[in-house]
C-alpha cells in the first residue's frame, strides 16, 4: 500500500494540467425530524414490509416518494414527489439523488442533470461527490462530451487539492447493493481512465495519451496500456506504440487477475475501438471466471493488433 501512496504522490506532484477547477460552495440541508428514541424502539407489524422492499419507514414526503418508486413502481408520480420532498426540505440529498436516477431510468436524463444543477446547491458536502458521479453518468448518457471531460478534471483537480473523500484515503462505495472500499488511488487511475476514454472519443489523443501516462504512473492496466498503444498508434508514432502493446501483451500472459480487477472488458484494442472503462468490480466466482476469460480474450486482440502494425 505504501508503494502505492508513493506513486499517487508522485501523480499528485506532477499536477493534472490544464485544470481549473474551483471548488463549489455548497450548505447542508435540512433533515426530517428525528424520532423519539422510545418511538424508534418500537417493532411493529409492518417492520419487515419496510425491510423486505428498502423502504424508510414513516410519513414524510421523502418516504412517501420512496415507497410510489419501490413498492407502487410509479416512476413518473415518485419524480413529481422527490420534488415535492426537495422543496420541503426533506432529505434533500437523497430526495435529488433519488430523482435523478429515476429520471435517467426514464430517458429523461437532460432533466436530470438540469435538475442537479440547479439544486445541489442546496444539498450538504458530504452529497456532492456522488451527485458529481451521477452527473458524470448522466453526461456520458446524453453524449456531452465536453461537460464529462470538464467534471473528471476538476474532481481529479480536487485530488490534487486534497479535497477528495474528504481528506481521507479511502471510501466506502456501492454497486449493484454491494459496498466496498475504494482508495483515493483507485478513485484516481480510474478517473483517468475515464478521461482518457472520453478525449479519445473526441480524437484528442494527445490529451489522452496523457491521461493514460498519470494512470500508468499509479499502477499497471492492461486495458490503459492498450489504449496508449491506440493513443500513439493515432499520431502516428507506430513504434511506440508496438512498444507498448507489447508490454501489455506480457502483461496479460503473466499477472494474476485480482478480485478488484476493474477494468477487464470485451472491447477489442483496435484504432476504432479503444477499452471503454469499466465502473463496478465483482469477486464472486463466476465473476472472477468471466474476467479470465475476457483476459483472454484481451490477449488475442493485443496479438492482432501486433500482427496489423
Amino acid at each position: 500500500m505504501m508503494h502505492h501512496h508513493h506513486q499517487l504522490d508522485q501523480w499528485l506532484a506532477g499536477g493534472v494540467g490544464g485544470v481549473g477547477a474551483v471548488l463549489r460552495p455548497t450548505k447542508s440541508a435540512p433533515c426530517s425530524p428525528v424520532k423519539p428514541a422510545a418511538v424508534s424502539m418500537l417493532r411493529t407489524h409492518s417492520d419487515s414490509f419496510h425491510v423486505a422492499h428498502k423502504v424508510p419507514v414513516g410519513d414524510t414526503p421523502y418516504v412517501r416518494a420512496k415507497r410510489v418508486q419501490l413498492v407502487d413502481k410509479d416512476p413518473e408520480k415518485a419524480i413529481a414527489l422527490f420534488w415535492g420532498a426537495i422543496n420541503a426540505g426533506d432529505r434533500v440529498d437523497s430526495a435529488l439523488k433519488d430523482m435523478a436516477i429515476v429520471m435517467k431510468q426514464q430517458n429523461r436524463a437532460e432533466e436530470a442533470i438540469e435538475a442537479i444543477k440547479s439544486l445541489r446547491v442546496r444539498c450538504s458536502d458530504q452529497a456532492q461527490e456522488s451527485l458529481d458521479n451521477i452527473l458524470l453518468d448522466l453526461y456520458k448518457r446524453c453524449g456531452r462530451l465536453d461537460d464529462q471531460i470538464s467534471l473528471l478534471k476538476h474532481k481529479l483537480q480536487l485530488i490534487h487539492q486534497g479535497h477528495a473523500f474528504n481528506g481521507k484515503r479511502t471510501k466506502t462505495a456501492r454497486s449493484q447493493g454491494r459496498k466496498f472500499q475504494v482508495t483515493l488511488e483507485q478513485e484516481a487511475t480510474r478517473l483517468l481512465g475515464n478521461l482518457g476514454w472520453a478525449l479519445m472519443q473526441k480524437e484528442n489523443y494527445t490529451e489522452a495519451e496523457g491521461a493514460y501516462r498519470r494512470a500508468l504512473v499509479i499502477g499497471p492496466d492492461n486495458n490503459k496500456m492498450c489504449n496508449l498503444g491506440i493513443c500513439l498508434m493515432k499520431q502516428g508514432r507506430v513504434l511506440e506504440a508496438k512498444d507498448v502493446l507489447k508490454q501489455a501483451l506480457v502483461a496479460s500472459v503473466l499477472a494474476p487477475v485480482p478480485a478488484d480487477d476493474e477494468n477487464c472488458n470485451t472491447g477489442k484494442p483496435s484504432a476504432k475501438a479503444p477499452l471503454a472503462p469499466a465502473s463496478c468490480c465483482d469477486t464472486s466466482p463466476a465473476a472472477v471466471k468471466e474476467k479470465v476469460g475476457k483476459r483472454l480474450r484481451i490477449f488475442q486482440d493485443i496479438t492482432q493488433t501486433l500482427n496489423v502494425l
